[in-house]
């Protein structure tokens, strides 16, 4: 029988961007807040302090940072037809392990989508008509517009200490920012990080062409700063370590860096790590929670009462956990009925690198988010109805790191090893840039997540399934970001370069790194028999369950997540404290 620990109002599921801000929301309300986190406690010291933290090796290679496969896996398949295999290793994905999550490892790009991106098949409807939706494709509104969004992106924005310069005050185009974004109620917190070589390169054709080049939005300090809950960020001395690495200098923007080390000093709350969650414990009448069971860090089985539970795990443990809990009516691919698990898509990038003998980029000064961008061919901007897809990207030209492992980009026909190879990398090393495309995904019937019927984890509960490939709509939208990549690529007139995008007979490969967005599996929207949450991110069928993350999502944005997941946090978390806390029950009537 599992140890029963004392009540807590409210118990966090994970220890991430999401729940950090929820512990500091749900504690300002007077709550006594448990968060529960299934990796190791970690802070920037001692576990990201320098020099330990530079280490390609183990950190950007061997992914000290992730979840291993072995304790923590899912199957995965092309087709509902397909026998699906465990993902035995890390690549196509790389889920955060430890407190701070997914949020202590990414590079700081922060995005906030489109207003139409969040009514995206009423404006396809609108605008082009619904002929144009593919049968199988089952796009969503998101069930929130980007009015009801904006005081709190710009919140959260205030929170990461975003470096950027703002394209749209009030409705107002201003000079040097994104002129396509939607409107934003003041300016960024801080000017843009300092502009590298390849910016200025890929800005100066940008605009001879008429687009219009910004730098992207960075969780990279720019300057000193101190956020609104007192904590304080120090300028990025472009160390080249953000991807895969916790931030040794205090500059990228982290749960560590930007909320939980306020939020550790509340009395009303406290977390345990190497905690792992099996289950939400429901009533009888599988209505209410009434807690959640977990195994401690001796292997104890554990419940954990709690009248209120957050599930903000990385989104497919979100998913996970509410299909073995028998929260929400899976979904069917068949019939087309049921809701979670509903909806999962991924990302449609691609890219291409250009080698310049003449031209040095020094790629060891890289931050995260360093970057200049356009995002002329976003959603908005974009014909859908004459060209035959629907979605749209961003354009960017980036200079991460100059890692000796991850970062030797070679021309076409170099020798693969050897002398020759050696060679080849000393004669190229820092002469190279890249541009690349960062695209929507559309999400179909046959897309989705269940659990596996064969496959168990150490627990004994039944591994999640994935059923995902490429569809040829996404494979139009990149087809056409590549013919825009190729003219600007030839602009810059490289003495080589090289393309990389999916073609129509490319199968989603788990192996290879693309991003790491997943979406979807537990949508949100406004009618309970299509989506698994209302429009506050409360479970429709047990509605002291509120699920924050990218799973809400009914289809993929063309940008990274981080900045409506953020927003969509700070959005449920007023819905709770005022409407929720004085009446629980259901936030929409359905």
């Amino acid at each position: 029988m599992a140890r029963k620990n004392p009540h807590v109002d409210a118990v966090l599921v994970g220890l991430g961007w999401t729940n950090s801000i929820m512990g500091m929301e749900l504690t300002d309300a007077g709550l006594n807040v448990l968060a529960l986190e299934r990796g190791k406690d970690q802070d920037t010291v001692p576990d990201f302090a320098y020099p330990k933290m530079a280490d390609e090796l183990t950190y950007a290679v061997r992914y000290k940072m992730m979840q291993r496969p072995a304790q923590s896996t899912l199957t995965v398949r092309h087709g509902v037809n397909d026998t699906a295999l465990p993902y035995r290793s890390l690549g196509s994905f790389l889920p955060g392990n430890g407190v701070g999550g997914a949020g202590t490892h990414w590079n700081g790009h922060t995005w906030r989508p489109q207003p139409q991106e969040l009514r995206l098949k009423s404006y396809v409807e609108e605008s082009f008509g619904s002929d144009i939706i593919p049968e199988e494709m089952t796009i969503q509104d998101f069930g929130v517009s980007y009015d009801e969004l904006e005081p709190h992106f710009d919140f959260f924005e205030k929170v990461l200490g975003l470096a950027g310069k703002a394209g749209n005050i009030n409705g107002e185009i201003q000079e040097g920012g994104n002129p396509f974004e939607g409107w934003r109620s003041s300016e960024y917190p801080m000017p843009p990080l300092a502009r590298t070589y390849n910016d200025v390169l890929f800005a100066d054709v940008a605009r001879d062409q008429g687009l219009h080049p910004f730098p992207l939005p960075a969780a990279n300090a720019s300057e000193a700063y101190t956020n609104p809950y007192g904590m304080q960020l120090g300028p990025c001395n472009f160390c080249g370590f953000c991807e895969r690495f916790g931030c040794i200098n205090y500059s990228k923007s982290s749960p560590q860096t930007c909320v939980l080390g306020a939020l550790k000093q509340r009395s009303n709350f406290s977390y345990r790590a190497n905690c792992e969650v099996l289950k939400v414990n429901l009533d009888s009448d599988g209505k209410r929670a009434t807690g959640v069971t977990y195994v401690d860090e001796n292997g104890e089985e554990v419940f954990q009462p709690a009248d209120l539970v957050v599930l903000g795990a990385y989104g497919l443990h979100n998913v996970h956990l509410m299909l073995l809990s028998g929260i929400g009516k899976p979904y069917d691919p068949i019939s087309g009925t049921g809701v979670v698990g509903k909806n999962y898509a991924y990302q449609m990038n691609g890219g291409a690198t250009l080698f310049f003998r003449d031209k040095e980029f020094n790629p060891f000064i890289g931050a995260g988010a360093n970057a200049t961008t356009v995002n002329d061919y976003g959603v908005e901007q974009i014909d859908f109805g004459q060209q035959g897809f629907i979605g749209g990207s961003y354009l960017s030209a980036a200079m991460t790191n100059g890692q000796p492992i991850r970062n030797m980009p070679l021309p076409s026909g170099a020798p693969g090893w050897g002398a020759g190879w050696k060679q080849a990398v000393q004669d190229n090393y820092g002469h190279a840039m890249s541009i690349g495309s960062h695209g929507s995904n559309m999400s179909y019937r046959d897309c989705y997540l269940d659990l596996d019927p064969t496959y168990t984890d150490p627990h004994g509960r039944p591994l999640m399934r994935m059923t995902f490939n490429w569809k040829d709509n996404d494979v139009r939208m990149t087809q056409f970001m590549k013919q825009k990549i190729e003219t600007l690529t030839k602009a810059l007139g490289p003495d080589d370069y090289r393309l990389s995008f999916k073609d129509f007979d490319s199968q989603y490969d788990v192996r290879p790194y693309q991003t790491t967005h997943n979406v979807g599996g537990a949508i949100m929207g406004t009618d309970p028999s299509s989506s698994a949450l209302n429009r506050y991110l409360q479970s429709w069928d047990v509605d002291n369950v509120f699920v924050m993350g990218a799973s809400a999502f009914p289809q993929n944005l063309q940008y990274n997540p981080t900045g409506l997941v953020g927003a969509l946090t700070y959005w449920a978390a007023k819905a709770i404290r005022e409407q929720y806390l004085p009446n629980p029950g259901p936030l929409v009537q359905a």
